[in-house]
């Protein structure tokens, strides 16, 4: 895994079309288990809709995909729900759309239309971020060689995560996977070799709101 987006926090979307309300739940599943239970307690929850259809992506490539249109006409629901996901190439992600009809017909093209709406609406109502594999650097420099990394690491779109500054200075980074070597060696021949790399954790991570968030 380089990086993958997955959802942080579920979250919600509505739409009405032609009086049929049709509500997006979305969640991050980590199982098809969780999956599974998370279907179960929507369809509970919402025990007197007409449908809660489903569809669910698991994996760092999608290995599982589950869909179902729960009555609605075949390939009319959950189908487009599952495209949608894999269109987002969100992973790790279940949504069921609850629909409560409103007594006219949308026909096989409305429902398509209806259904894939519903679960944008509940991506957009949700907090997705973009998991990465990396290092977490630790760089130990002198008041010298600070600038110097710092305008390295802007150059990449790099942040500082933590710092302390005493006689010397000494910060931390997240780094992608695909730019690690290259930035050690640029830090490097840009200190003339006076930077020292203190620490060199793998991790997963991710930025939220501008703050960083380090994955077990």
């Amino acid at each position: 895994m380089k990086q993958m987006k997955i959802v942080y926090e579920g979250g919600e979307g509505e739409l009405i079309e032609k009086k049929s309300r049709f509500i997006a739940t979305v969640r991050p599943v980590e199982s098809e288990e969780e999956a599974v239970a998370f279907i179960a307690a929507m369809k509970k929850k919402y025990w007197n809709a007409t449908h809660n259809c489903s569809a669910f992506v698991i994996g760092e490539n999608h290995q599982i995909q589950r869909c179902s249109d729960d009555g609605e006409p075949q390939g009319t629901a959950g189908r487009p729900m599952l495209d949608v996901l894999l269109g987002e190439d969100v992973h790790n992600t279940a949504v069921v759309v609850t629909r409560y009809f409103g007594g006219t017909l949308l026909g096989t093209g409305g429902l398509v239309r209806a259904y894939s709406r519903a679960v944008q609406e509940g991506l957009k109502g949700s907090r997705i971020i973009e998991k990465k594999t990396g290092a977490l650097l630790s760089i130990r420099t002198d008041y010298n060689g600070i600038g110097k990394i710092q305008y390295l690491l802007g150059q990449r779109g790099l942040s500082i995560t933590n710092s302390e500054y005493t006689d010397i200075v000494v910060i931390e980074t997240l780094v992608p996977e695909t730019q690690t070597a290259e930035l050690k060696e640029a830090v490097t021949e840009a200190t003339n070799g006076r930077a020292e790399f203190l620490r060199e954790e793998a991790v997963c991570f991710a930025f939220l709101d501008g703050e960083p968030l380090i994955f077990p």
